[in-house]
């Protein structure tokens, strides 16, 4: 190792995978790749989005472990989507007729 190796200054905004918590602490969290997400729109009433957000904000109040309101709105639409599946004997499949 040269002098100029040795005497170099470290790069604080270099990657690594180290996490400095983690390693002090001796804890390494999962590792979990989140899934690819896309950006969607779409149009809600005023009073759907309204409850949605005191429904969300609430939750929060109460200390549900939910990240953000991107994961609560994942979550409701996969239960709706589910309850789709079901064909005949889905109750959103009931309300559209």
């Amino acid at each position: 190792m040269t002098a100029s190796e040795q005497n170099k200054s470290p790069d604080f905004f270099e990657e690594h995978d180290l996490d400095p918590l983690a390693t002090a602490t001796g804890n390494k969290p999962p590792h979990k790749k989140a899934p690819a997400k896309k950006k969607a729109g779409f149009y809600l009433s005023e009073a759907l989005l309204e409850r949605f957000n005191r429904r969300f904000h609430q939750m929060k109040l109460d200390g549900v472990a939910i990240e953000n309101k991107s994961t609560l709105l994942e979550i409701a639409l996969a239960y709706a989507l589910d309850d789709l599946d079901k064909g005949d004997q889905s109750k959103i499949g009931a309300a559209l007729k």
